[in-house]
């Protein structure tokens, strides 16, 4: 199962930061959300853009988790070579999270 089948994903940026909410469909499966969406997991997932610190704040009452994700992005659009590396590109990528595999540091 992939976390799209449970989730929708909502993502920006701001200077050298991207954002990134995962919002769970149905509020039964925010705890799902909340024990597989790791600071380390979302930080695994964006290896390579993401160099600094990943912040997650809980949100159950919106049934979100919402990351924020420091030194990303090449050190911010308008400094970054890469075309079309804006945040808002980054959501698609955490939906394609395999929930059925472990997360690498358990």
């Amino acid at each position: 199962m992939k976390l799209r089948d449970l989730a929708i994903a909502r993502s920006g940026d701001k200077g050298d930061r991207a954002t990134l909410s995962v919002i769970a469909l149905d509020p039964a499966h925010y705890p799902v959300l909340e024990r597989v969406l790791t600071p380390e997991r979302v930080a695994a997932c964006y290896a390579g853009l993401v160099h600094g610190e990943v912040e997650c704040h809980r949100l159950p009452g919106l049934a979100a988790v919402h990351f924020v994700m420091h030194a990303a992005l090449g050190g911010g659009v308008t400094r970054s070579l890469a075309l079309d590396a804006h945040g808002k590109t980054l959501a698609g990528a955490i939906l394609d999270l395999d929930l059925d595999q472990p997360d690498p540091d358990d």
